[in-house]
């Protein structure tokens, strides 16, 4: 078996629900994640600041 070629080194802090921040290694500023749209009004949620869903990266990495 072969070694791996990459180890994902992540930290996620859980601010005011539900937004989120992924420190990434090798970059400096967070990814930050949280509702819009239809995920904002399925879970009936009101942020004050909208952000991308986990779900749109997973779609987005898929899809990349």
């Amino acid at each position: 078996m072969s070694e791996p070629i990459e180890i994902s080194k992540i930290k996620i802090i859980q601010e005011e629900r539900p937004n989120r921040r992924a420190y990434i290694a090798d970059f400096e500023e967070p990814v930050h994640y949280g509702v819009h749209g239809g995920v904002k009004d399925f879970y009936k949620a009101v942020p004050e600041e909208e952000h991308p869903s986990t779900l749109d990266h997973i779609v987005s990495a898929a899809g990349g």
